[in-house]
C-alpha cells in the first residue's frame, strides 16, 4: 500500500504559485515580443524575432572576446561595490548614531541620491584617468548613496537596549559594529547592498559606453554603432541574466533559514 503524500506547507504552495505566475508572465512577454517582431510596425532588422536573438546569444556565449570583456566589467563592478559599500556603511552609521550629523548632512544625501551620477563622469576622468579607475569611481559613487541611506535608517531602528549592552560590556567600536549593529539591522543593510550593487552595475556600464575600449558596456556601444542588432540584443540579455543571478544570490544569502 502506497504511503500517503505529506500535504504541502503553506509556504511551499505559495512558492509554487509564485513560480507558475512568473513563468506565465515571462511566456506572455516573449510571445508579445515575437508578435511585435512579426507585426511589421518596425524595421525587420531593428526588432528581431526570438529565433534570431537565440542564435545571437548562442554565438555570444561561444565568443572568447565576450568573456575577456566580462571579466573586466566584473572586476570594475566588484571594486566599485566594495568601495561604495564600505564608505556607505561608515557614513550611514555615523549619521544614524548622531542626531546632529543627521540634521546637518542627511538631507543632502537625499538630494544627491536621485541625481544621475553620469554627470560626474567628466570629473572622474580628470581625477582617475580614462582607464578602469574612472569607471570604478563612478560605480562606487552610485553605490554609496543607497547603502548610506539604508544603513542610517537601520541604525535608528536598533533597540536602545542593544546599544546599552555594548556599553555595559565595554565593547570597542569595532566589536559593537560587528557583534551588535550589523546583526541588528541586517534587513536594511541587505536592501541597501542590493540597491547599491544594482546602481553600481549601471554606473560602470554607463561609464564604459562613454569612454572605454574594454568591458560589456563597450561591446554594447560597439554593436550599436555597427548596427549589429543580433549581437546587441544577445549582449543585453546576457547582462540582464547576470544581474538577475547576482541579485538572486544576494537574496538567497539574506533570506532567513526556512527549515
Amino acid at each position: 500500500m502506497a504511503k500517503p503524500r505529506k500535504p504541502l506547507t503553506r509556504d511551499a504552495d505559495t512558492r509554487r504559485r509564485v513560480l507558475r505566475l512568473r513563468l506565465f508572465i515571462i511566456a506572455i512577454l516573449l510571445l508579445a515580443w515575437q508578435l511585435l517582431a512579426q507585426s511589421g510596425l518596425f524595421y525587420q532588422d531593428v526588432v528581431l524575432g526570438l529565433p534570431d536573438i537565440a542564435v545571437g546569444l548562442y554565438q555570444l556565449l561561444l565568443d572568447p572576446d565576450f568573456y575577456r570583456n566580462l571579466w573586466v566589467t566584473l572586476a570594475e563592478v566588484i571594486g566599485a561595490s566594495l568601495i561604495g559599500t564600505v564608505a556607505g556603511l561608515a557614513c550611514g552609521m555615523l549619521l544614524g548614531a548622531s542626531r546632529i550629523l543627521e540634521r546637518a548632512f542627511e538631507r543632502y544625501l537625499y538630494y544627491l541620491g536621485p541625481t544621475p551620477k553620469i554627470i560626474f563622469f567628466p570629473l572622474m576622468i580628470l581625477w582617475f584617468g580614462v582607464g578602469p579607475g574612472s569607471k570604478v569611481a563612478l560605480g562606487a559613487l552610485s553605490c554609496f548613496f543607497p547603502v548610506a541611506l539604508a544603513v542610517a535608517a537601520g541604525m535608528r531602528e536598533i533597540p536602545f537596549i542593544l546599544k546599552c549592552v555594548g556599553v555595559s560590556l565595554r565593547a570597542t567600536t569595532l566589536q559593537k559594529v560587528l557583534k551588535i549593529y550589523l546583526p541588528a539591522m541586517r534587513g536594511p543593510v541587505i536592501n541597501g547592498l542590493r540597491m547599491g550593487f544594482g546602481v553600481a552595475v549601471i554606473g560602470v556600464l554607463l561609464a564604459e559606453t562613454k569612454l572605454s575600449n574594454r568591458g560589456l558596456g563597450y561591446l554594447v556601444i560597439q554593436n550599436y554603432q555597427h548596427f549589429d542588432m543580433q549581437a546587441m540584443y544577445a549582449l543585453l540579455i546576457a547582462i540582464f541574466g547576470l544581474a538577475v543571478l547576482a541579485n538572486s544570490a544576494l537574496s538567497h544569502w539574506a533570506a532567513p533559514d526556512r527549515r
